[in-house]
Order: structure tokens, then sequence, then C-alpha cells
């Protein structure tokens, strides 16, 4: 049954939308190109949209040419206000936006642990309130929230999670409460950081990979044929739970400590670092463990070398076959043959000391720190087989591609599935990245979207 004229007039004006969001501004002639449309059709849909007040004129094409230059249109980006809020045990943070997605203002607030659930959910409102004043909206169109802990996949709702406070699921209330015809989304923080991973990250060439999150937590994000896994209770990714090798117990229904966790959450990390006698500064909001494997990196790759000589090249993951001294081992006879290299890999080569003297505290602590990660890695390459895995959170970006390498040639031992190992290019920025592009999409879909036949 073909479309109604008015129908097909609402998919053309989408269409066209979306190469402006794309694209930015297209001339007529240009969206007539793109869109296959005839010009009478670009030039009605062009004055459509104008009238609206989607679009506007924002400039002139560069052609110089006889008479006046072409107009440029462009979506009239305040339209509507987005805004994304990263949600934290510790904290939020908060940035916003127009509808392209640009960021007008942004602001993050510590919430302690002493502090009561309603001063908690104040601070956090008050928050986006302050923040969207500065950014100059007047009304906030669409809310993306990402915060930890499992979101229904019935209702979309977070769940109740033990271990988290309790001002969590207040904040979604408050923020509908308080932000009136405000559209408010809430999405587990993992999920969020994998789809801007695969929209601006260092998935973007991927329909199929895991994100493995590393900050004060642990977490995964699956994608699969482009689309994100939830599971029948919103419970995809939970990793932290997954039973391993090298912990002294085993985790329970609602304590994860004994599981992947007790490895890799960063608690586990401080700690694996002071026995290799790893150290550095407590310096900003982050996870203290990105600033020991930021440092170790430096030491080891980017510095100075274990004999107070500048580090040159060599082979950095030579050490690899060597027991270290804690951790469970993923399972190596004799050294490695080192990683092919790829790109993005810069840096990973390097001397392990001085001849004879063995590897350094770094070396030794960031081969230990990759014998964990790939137990839980390699679980989740033999049920998935994702042929890629990024190392996100701020752990992953600060052990770069140094750690990537080192955890990609052990998970080489260990499966027979070939996987790419990459470090983040978002870090612990994906969350509100990825709450944003939720918000905007979702904004879009509305704004944009065809009437109903």
């Amino acid at each position: 049954m073909p479309a109604s004229p008015s129908t097909a007039r609402a998919i053309n004006d989408r269409l066209a939308l979306r190469l402006l969001q794309e694209e930015g501004p297209l001339t007529a002639g240009q969206l007539k190109q793109l869109t296959g449309l005839s010009r009478p059709t670009v030039a009605d849909l062009v004055e459509r949209l104008t009238a609206a007040g989607f679009i506007a004129v924002v400039g002139e094409a560069g052609e110089q040419r006889r008479g006046p230059n072409a107009k440029l249109y462009g979506i009239v980006a305040d339209r509507a206000h987005l805004a994304a809020l990263d949600v934290r045990t510790e904290g939020v943070s908060v940035v916003v936006s127009d509808l392209l997605g640009r960021v007008l203002a942004e602001a993050s607030v510590p919430i302690g642990d002493d502090t009561g659930t309603g001063p908690a959910v104040e601070q956090a409102v008050a928050l986006v309130e302050r923040t969207s004043e500065e950014a100059g909206a007047d009304r906030l169109h669409t809310v993306g929230i990402g915060a930890p802990g499992l979101i229904d996949p019935a209702t979309g709702d977070l769940r109740d999670s033990t271990g988290l406070p309790a001002w969590h699921r207040r904040l979604v209330a408050a923020l509908a409460e308080r932000l009136p015809g405000a559209r408010v989304i809430v999405e587990n923080e993992t999920n969020l950081a994998a789809r801007a991973e695969q929209r601006d990250g260092a998935a973007r060439d991927r329909d199929d990979f895991v994100l493995l999150w590393l900050g004060h937590g642990t977490g995964a994000a699956v994608i699969l044929d482009g689309r994100l896994r939830r599971g029948a209770s919103g419970g995809t990714g939970e990793i932290g739970f997954l039973p391993v090798p090298g912990t002294t117990g085993l985790p329970s229904a609602t304590d994860c400590e004994g599981g992947f966790h007790s490895l890799a959450g960063a608690a586990a990390i401080e700690r694996l670092a002071e026995e290799h006698g790893v150290r550095a500064p407590r310096a900003g909001a982050g996870p203290w463990a990105a600033e020991l494997v930021g440092a170790a990196v430096q030491g080891a790759f980017g510095g100075v070398g274990p004999d107070g000589g500048a580090a040159s090249a060599g082979d950095g993951t030579a050490s690899d076959g060597a027991e270290s001294d804690s951790g469970p081992r993923a399972g190596s006879e004799g050294g490695d043959v080192a990683p092919p290299e790829k790109p993005g890999s810069e840096g990973v080569r390097a001397v392990d000391g001085t001849a004879g003297a063995g590897p350094s505290p770094e070396i030794r602590f960031l081969d230990a720190l990759a014998d964990r990660l790939a137990v839980g890695v390699a679980s989740v390459v033999a049920v998935l087989d994702p042929g890629c895995v990024v190392l996100g959170g701020e752990v992953g970006q600060a052990g770069g591609a140094v750690l990537a390498a080192r955890v990609e040639a052990r998970i080489r031992r260990m499966s027979p599935l070939a996987t790419e190992v990459r470090p983040s290019a978002l870090g612990g920025g994906a969350v509100l990245r990825g709450a944003l592009l939720t918000a905007r999409d979702r904004a879009q879909d509305e704004l944009f979207a065809p009437p109903e036949r």
C-alpha cells in the first residue's frame, strides 16, 4: 500500500534532517543529490522545515559563481536541549547540550558515603538545574542517565541492587518531578560506554565486540550484530560475579567478592600495585588504580628505566612467560612470541630493564594485571566469540596499548578463537558520551518522527 502524501512528506523531512545531522549544513542542491528527490520536492521540504523551525539558513556555499551563492541550511540546534548524567557511587557528573550534541555546559559534584538519601538527591538535582541554567536551557527535552546496577528490560527502571546507594533510584523519580515535560531515560553505565565506543571510539569498525569496564568496579557490555544484548533479566555483562581461580572464595547472589571483581576491581589493582612497589600520587576524582596503571606504563615505557636510564626499543612482552608473584596465571610455558604490530600500539615495545637484571617492578605489575584480566576475557571469548574486546573505563584507558597487547598475547595462548584486544578511546568519559548520544537519539526520534498512518 503506497504511503499517503502526508506520510511521504514526513518521511522525506526525516531523511533530510538526518542528513543535516550527519553531514552538517547542506545546500538544497546537495540535499537533492543525497536524497535522490526532485528539485521541487526538495524546495517544498526546505520551505516546510524552515517554517516549522527545524532548520534555518546558517551561511552560504563556498563556491563563488555568478549571482548569489547557494544558501546553506542547518538544523536549529537550540530547538531542544539535552542533559546527560554519569551517576557513580561517589558523585555525579552532568553535561547539557543542544540538539546536535554540542556541549554547552558541564559540571560535577562529589557525594560522600555519609550523605543521606534526601540530601544526595537534592545535590544531584540542583547540579542539573544549575548546569542547565548556565547552558541557557530554559527547558530540557530529554535526560539520559548512566548508572551502575541492573536495568529492568520490561520497565526500563533501575532495579534494587545491594551495595548501591539508595539515592540512585530516588534520583530518577526526583528528576522526572523537578523537570516537568522532560523525558528521563536510565541505562546501565557500561552499556552506555559500549555505545559510545561503538559510535565514536575504539569499536567504530566493529559490529561484534565486548567492552570490559575497568573502573572502581568491573562490568561488561555485549554488542553482537551491532545491537546491545541485555539478557532475560537485564544482567548481561555482570562479569564481576564471574567465578574465577585465584580468589579466596566464591561470589554470592548479593556480593561479587570472590568473583572476577576481586581480581580486577580498583581495590584489587591497588593492592597488586603495592605488592610490586608501584606508586603514584592520588589525583583527580577517578580511581587511584588508574593512576597506578598509568604510572607503571609511563615508568616502564615512556620515562626512566629501572636502571635510571631512558627506556629504549626492545620487546616489551618478553616477560609475559615469566611467573608473576601474584594473581592467576594465564597458562604459559617459556617466553612469548610478541604480538604483531597494529595501529595504535606504538610504545608497546621497550626494554624490560638492564640486560640480565630481570623485569622492572612496573613490568611485573603490568604482567600480573594482564594475567588477571586475561582470566575474565578468556571466559567471555569462549562463550561469545566476539572477535574484539575493548578495555574500557579509567583503568583500561590508563593501560592503553601496552596493557591491551599484554592481555591479547595471553588470550592467544589460552583460546583458539582469534580475538583482538583494544584500549578504550574514551576512557571514563565514555559513560557521559553514551548517555548524551542516547538522549540525542531519543529526542531526534521524537521530534523528527513521521505521523502515524
